[in-house]
């Protein structure tokens, strides 16, 4: 036998089986096409109508219920700290001591000019009362020449009368004309003493004025030392006022949460950031708030007093902070449509403390009716559009797009589908449009 035909005895041999597996696989596969398709068995869920308690889970944050950052008020070096973190401590309670030593000298300078300004004041007091004593002085004198005017005026009035008659029986020749002379020479007398008592009380009635002018002196002297010695005291009330902040004292009933200097430290009063100046923070945490931010679709549903639940993860799994809803901000941030919601918990063994993160769930008040469905009857597509599985009378499956509410995890809220209406319960397959299934009893 000849090469060639044994290479070709050789690749029949190998290569019929091939063909015969071949030939098998291919009927094989003829079969199987060729076997019917059997429905999906399915169990379903009716859509239904149910009252809902309706509320909404945000994440929330622990607050101190009052929190108060202390800060510089005075220049100068920190002398002495009395708290430390951690301190429990009470309103008015001391926390530091600033030394201040050019206040203290300024205020020493000030009490000195008020003791000399009062000084002055009492000496011009003594003015005013001498002044006083002048006028009372001046108007007995006034007084004084008023009365002797009046009895020379009348002693003036009476030899004007005796001259008068003296003068008519002179005429009648019933007296001598030296009695005339007599009578006249007392006239003038009398007038001569009128004249002197006239000016007399015309003296004293300018002495009277002067007396008055120099107590008006005196008076606005006295004015103008009580002016500069009240001057004083105000600035020597202002200096007390701001030497008080030299002592750095607890606004408030707390806890000191943090402390930012150290003794020897330079504090300022005017330092141009305010973090720079900040001493001490005395957080309230006798009652903390909890402060979580409502999304606007539930915002409207919020009331105060409504049941609130927080749920810390720092805190045991199964512990549950029950609260209430103290008050609602009443508007909507722009940037995030959501309005702050805060409800105040006491928490009398501290365990709450500020900065503790977790969710809290509000329960709205009242109950809501809505279509729900078993949260395990709802799809969602990896978009996050969440669908259904419905049948109509055929078995047939038809896709219907949802619109998902309130889910407390057992029961969804769903909109886009009416009650009573058939969907696959929980299942594993994937479904299309038309397509028929085997509905479970």
């Amino acid at each position: 036998m000849s090469s060639n035909q044994s290479n070709t005895q050789r690749w029949i041999w190998v290569t019929l089986p091939w063909i015969a597996l071949l030939g098998c696989t291919q009927d094989r596969q003829v079969v199987i096409k060729s076997r019917p398709v059997s429905a999906i068995a399915v169990r379903t869920v009716a859509v239904q109508s149910a009252p809902i308690q309706r509320s909404t889970t945000q994440p929330a944050s622990v607050h101190a219920f009052f929190r108060s950052t202390i800060r510089a008020r005075i220049t100068g070096y920190v002398k002495e700290l009395q708290a430390d973190i951690g301190d429990l401590v009470q309103a008015g309670d001391l926390l530091a001591v600033v030394d201040v030593p050019e206040q203290f000298m300024q205020r020493e300078v000030l009490q000195s000019q008020v003791r000399r300004l009062e000084a002055q004041e009492r000496r011009f007091q003594s003015g005013v009362d001498l002044a006083q004593a002048g006028v009372v002085a001046s108007s007995a004198m006034v007084a004084q020449a008023v009365s002797q005017f009046a009895g020379i005026d009348a002693a003036f009035a009476a030899a004007e009368a005796e001259f008068t008659r003296t003068e008519d029986l002179v005429q009648r020749g019933s007296l001598q004309v030296k009695m005339l002379d007599e009578a006249r020479f007392k006239r003038d007398a009398e007038a001569a003493r009128r004249e002197a008592a006239e000016a007399a009380v015309a003296s004293a009635e300018a002495d009277l004025m002067v007396a008055r002018a120099k107590l008006d002196a005196a008076k606005s002297e006295l004015q103008a030392a009580e002016a500069s010695t009240d001057v004083a005291r105000k600035q020597l009330n202002a200096l007390e006022i701001e030497l008080q902040f030299a002592r750095i004292v607890a606004p408030i009933d707390g806890i000191v949460t943090q402390r930012t200097v150290e003794p020897g430290d330079l504090v300022h009063a005017d330092s141009a950031v305010a973090d720079e100046s900040s001493l001490f923070v005395v957080s309230q945490t006798d009652r903390v708030r909890v402060r979580l931010a409502v999304p606007e679709t539930d915002a409207p549903l919020v009331r105060t007093g409504d049941k609130m639940t927080l749920v810390l993860p720092s805190l045991d799994g199964d512990r549950v902070i029950a609260g209430a809803v103290t008050r609602r901000s009443g508007e909507l941030d722009p940037g995030t449509r959501t309005m702050t919601v805060e409800a105040v918990i006491d928490n009398p063994d501290g365990l709450l403390l500020p900065g503790m993160f977790g969710q809290a769930t509000i329960d709205f008040q009242g109950q809501a009716s809505a279509t729900v469905l078993p949260s395990r009857s709802v799809r969602f597509s990896e978009d996050g559009t969440a669908f259904a599985y419905a049948l109509d009378e055929q078995d047939r499956v038809e896709v219907i797009p949802l619109e998902v509410g309130f889910d407390n995890g057992n029961l969804i809220e769903v909109k886009g589908v009416s009650a009573g209406r058939r969907v696959i319960a929980a299942n594993l397959n994937r479904f299309v449009d038309g397509q028929k299934v085997s509905v479970l009893p």
